[in-house]
């Protein structure tokens, strides 16, 4: 998503991380992505539960669709980050977008870490959420 900041700027979108890691994991991620975006640590993970983020199982996580988004990656030059063996591998994540007027306009709890929705698909959300502000 990060190569798509300039578009989602454009559509006046701003994105924050929220993680539950801290300390040398969180920084290690964003020195690893160069991530310039905001992040929020939800240490008791009360945000995740929140949105139904809990817990996926190790099939979830491991996955075929897993190893191919890590081909992909490692076909485009990238390594998986190995601060990622620290962490809590089965907490699900998501994306959830929420428009100016603090409408909730989508919660996409991930099946596991390829399962994301495309950057088209949240701008179509959100371009269809500017237009219902407006009215």
């Amino acid at each position: 998503m990060q190569h798509q900041q300039n578009t989602f700027a454009a559509r006046d979108v701003t994105i924050a991380v929220v993680t539950f890691e801290t300390g040398p994991v969180a920084r290690a991620y964003v020195a690893e992505t160069g991530l310039s975006w905001p992040i929020l640590v939800d240490r008791d993970r009360s945000l995740y539960h929140a949105y139904g983020m809990l817990r996926g199982s190790s099939w979830d996580v491991w996955g075929p669709a897993t190893w191919l988004a890590y081909a992909k990656e490692l076909l485009r030059g990238r390594l998986p980050s190995a601060a990622a063996g620290e962490s809590d591998v089965h907490q699900l994540g998501g994306d959830v977008l929420i428009d100016p007027s603090g409408t909730l306009r989508l919660v996409h709890v991930g099946a596991g870490p390829a399962d994301r929705p495309s950057v088209a698909r949240l701008l179509a959300i959100r371009q269809g959420a500017s237009h219902q502000t407006r009215s």
